[in-house]
């Protein structure tokens, strides 16, 4: 699967800030070579998953008094479709349901004729250009039942959200209890009737500080399960390290960078559905190939979303971990091996997989 950018035309050249929703010309390319793109990947049986930016829309013209919310193409909406809690931009619509996103107008969702737009132009992208996914931006500006409508009359392959908050923190730290924070993410995959998975922006907090501090007795919860979403519901935790905000050029809140490949040990071998990030993948150095190691093991032993994950030790310097009874993790600079702690799969010891920078992953024989 390939997670695509905003692909419709946006005054700044990342596309998070849409204008004519139908207009996918940007400055990624035009749309005959996004057709050609999609066409490729699904000669090589790698999905295409779009970028759903529908919290807010640039308008393309002022009104008489001055405020942006006349919008043109062929959503031609006027300020009856914007929310009307920002004065901003003089909406008249309902009042804002989810978060206000200050930059743009925020689109008002409960409005049936806005969501069938929406919709006619999801099935644009989805039968005409070939999409065969949602990744949904900033979903905590509206309601999750939104997202359930979209995607059920649009039948993706799979649908994700982007729910983006503060984890929880004492005085600057970190807590090692991030209970609330991930329940607020199943919270919204409960309110899409379960039809969209999440970003698990807990596991990525927690394992930051894990390995970035070197307290690795975060990566188990009190009920000794994974600390993030994948612990709670495993099968809509979308895993990973950074993306586009986080790391990058923005470098949000970026991931240690010599501790990638830790990182990707965890995400790669355990449950939920990880994401690779394309600045990592393409990075020239060894990450790459621990990278392409940890996807073969994942492939070879079927760990997938609902995989279990047995924590064999969680301390300050080392984590491990035995998933699905196949694969064995140990992360940390502290010692630790399956086959010194006597763990065997049919009778035989694992065997080394896959290392790196304060990992290891051993697999069965």
């Amino acid at each position: 699967v390939c997670v695509t950018p905003p692909t419709t035309r946006s005054p700044p050249a990342q596309g998070y800030l849409p204008r004519d929703l139908y207009h996918l010309d940007c400055s990624y390319g035009t749309e005959g070579e996004l057709r050609d793109l999609i066409a490729l990947f699904h000669q090589s049986q790698i999905k295409v998953i779009a970028d759903i930016v529908v919290n807010h829309r640039c308008a393309s013209n002022q009104s008489s008094d001055g405020k942006w919310n006349k919008f043109g193409g062929r959503l031609a909406w006027d300020a009856s479709s914007v929310c009307s809690n920002n004065p901003a931009f003089g909406g008249r619509g309902a009042p804002k349901q989810g978060d206000d996103y200050a930059a743009a107008p925020n689109i008002d969702h409960s409005q049936e004729r806005i969501r069938a737009d929406i919709v006619q132009w999801m099935k644009y992208l989805r039968n005409s250009i070939g999409f065969d996914g949602w990744r949904f931006d900033f979903v905590r500006g509206y309601l999750g039942s939104y997202c359930k409508q979209y995607i059920d009359e649009t039948v993706p392959s799979m649908a994700f959200g982007e729910y983006w908050d503060s984890c929880d923190y004492t005085d600057g730290v970190l807590n090692y209890n991030q209970d609330t924070h991930r329940q607020r993410t199943v919270n919204w995959c409960d309110s899409t009737g379960g039809t969209a998975a999440a970003f698990d922006f807990t596991t990525k907090g927690i394992l930051q500080e894990a390995v970035g501090r070197r307290e690795y007795w975060r990566l188990v919860d009190s009920q000794g399960r994974p600390p993030g979403v994948m612990g709670m519901w495993p099968s809509r935790a979308i895993t990973f390290i950074d993306n586009h905000d986080t790391g990058s050029t923005l470098n949000h809140w970026p991931f240690p960078s010599r501790n990638l490949p830790e990182g990707y040990a965890y995400i790669l071998t355990h449950p939920g559905t990880p994401c690779v990030f394309y600045d990592h993948f393409v990075d020239e150095g060894p990450l790459r190939k621990n990278i392409q190691d940890l996807l073969a093991v994942r492939k070879r032993h079927g760990i997938n979303a609902r995989s279990k994950v047995v924590v064999k030790k969680s301390a300050t310097d080392v984590y491990a971990a035995l998933i699905d009874d196949k694969v064995a993790i140990k992360m940390g600079p502290g010692d630790w091996s399956p086959n010194h702690s006597g763990i065997k799969v049919n009778g035989k010891e694992l065997k080394m997989a896959s290392s790196g920078y304060q990992y290891a992953v051993w697999e069965a024989q």
